[in-house]
């Protein structure tokens, strides 16, 4: 099963823009760079929080990334709109269901 990285992070209203300009870069540099990249959501919670949810084919694919942290420059920007870290995670995917229409 897949693995799943949960970031809650900071971000100061005045860098909501910078965060959402980057994202896509952001994106496409996981693509190009980080093996295992499957999937990412970007969750906006209250107070200035955010959630990303983040899909890799492994373990070792994310722990791979979290070493090249934010080598690329699409990344870097991202990472540099972010004022605190709240909270890391990591879990293994259990169960997939999805909802049938």
């Amino acid at each position: 099963m897949s693995t799943i990285e949960l970031t809650r992070f900071k971000v100061a209203a005045d860098h909501e823009a910078e965060l959402l300009a980057a994202r896509p870069e952001m994106l496409a540099d996981f693509a190009a760079d980080r093996a295992g990249f499957l999937a990412a959501q970007l969750v906006r919670l209250p107070a200035g929080e955010w959630l990303d949810i983040v899909e890799w084919e492994s373990p070792e694919d994310f722990a791979a990334s979290r070493e090249k942290g934010g080598n690329l420059p699409g990344i870097a920007r991202f990472f540099a709109a972010i004022e605190s870290l709240v909270s890391a995670e990591e879990g293994t995917v259990a169960a997939v269901q999805k909802a049938s229409r």
